[in-house]
């Protein structure tokens, strides 16, 4: 029984892993776009392992001997060995095993979401370059930016090259305190466990509801010079779209470039 446990436990993990890798893009609620190969190979590497144990399992089953041969085999050596005396195989382990079916069979039917505005409203905003000078921006109105790149300039671009500028970023909606929202993005280097805060807050619109993936138009809203702690992320906005969740939720782009 222990050995039947492990295989299947070996091939509805080794499938899971293959339904989010391999057949879909849903492993990206959990890391980054990178490690899809090494996923795709730790599926099929737990699914020849279970079904390996699977046939070496089948073929003992097989070969078990029958009921006749167990009544020779207890007359030839005994009722049991020490230790066996109440008659039970101690080598099944504890029932509490079972219940490591329970996230292998959820991960291959109900795929948990990413993270949300629960994380990003429960975390703080991470810093992600030093102050200084930054590279000139395209002409481009409005300017497409991550809501990693706003945050840096608005942060610690002394030259304040996002001043007078008209914005586009694309985030999801955090709800704040006394009405305020932010528009967050959430950065990983690996994985889902070790995701960063990047937060811009919103004046000037309604706050759509929580998690709602949006698309803000507006321009900076200065709060304190570069590199203080009084500057923070803000937009005013002029425009809020509704936009479907994207396929990868996280920023795990290359760092803005550090200033000079």
């Amino acid at each position: 029984m222990k050995r039947r446990f492990q295989a299947l436990l070996l091939l509805l993990i080794g499938a899971a892993l293959l339904r989010i890798s391999l057949l879909s893009e849903v492993y990206l609620r959990y890391v980054k776009a990178g490690l899809r190969p090494l996923l795709v190979a730790t599926g099929v590497l737990l699914l020849v392992l279970g079904l390996a144990a699977a046939i070496r399992e089948a073929r003992a089953y097989v070969h078990e001997p029958s009921a006749d041969e167990d009544e020779d085999d207890h007359h030839h050596h005994g009722n049991h060995q020490d230790g066996d005396a109440d008659g039970h195989d101690h080598a099944h382990g504890p029932r509490v095993a079972w219940l490591l079916y329970v996230p292998a069979v959820m991960l291959l039917l109900f795929a948990p979401p990413a993270l949300g505005s629960y994380t990003a409203a429960r975390d703080e905003i991470q810093a992600t370059s030093l102050a200084g000078s930054f590279p000139a921006l395209p002409d481009t109105d409005p300017l497409p930016l991550p809501v990693r790149d706003f945050s840096s300039r608005v942060v610690y671009d002394t030259e304040g090259s996002l001043r007078g500028r008209t914005v586009r970023m694309t985030g999801f909606v955090t709800p704040g305190e006394d009405g305020t929202w932010y528009l967050s993005r959430l950065l990983i280097q690996c994985c889902a466990a070790d995701a960063g805060v990047l937060k811009v807050e919103v004046h000037g619109a309604r706050a759509p509801a929580a998690d709602t993936w949006v698309t803000v138009t507006g321009v900076w809203q200065p709060t304190g010079p570069a590199g203080s702690d009084e500057a923070e992320p803000a937009l005013i906005a002029t425009t809020v779209e509704e936009i479907p969740e994207p396929t990868d939720p996280y920023d795990d782009t290359a760092p803005a470039a550090d200033g000079g």
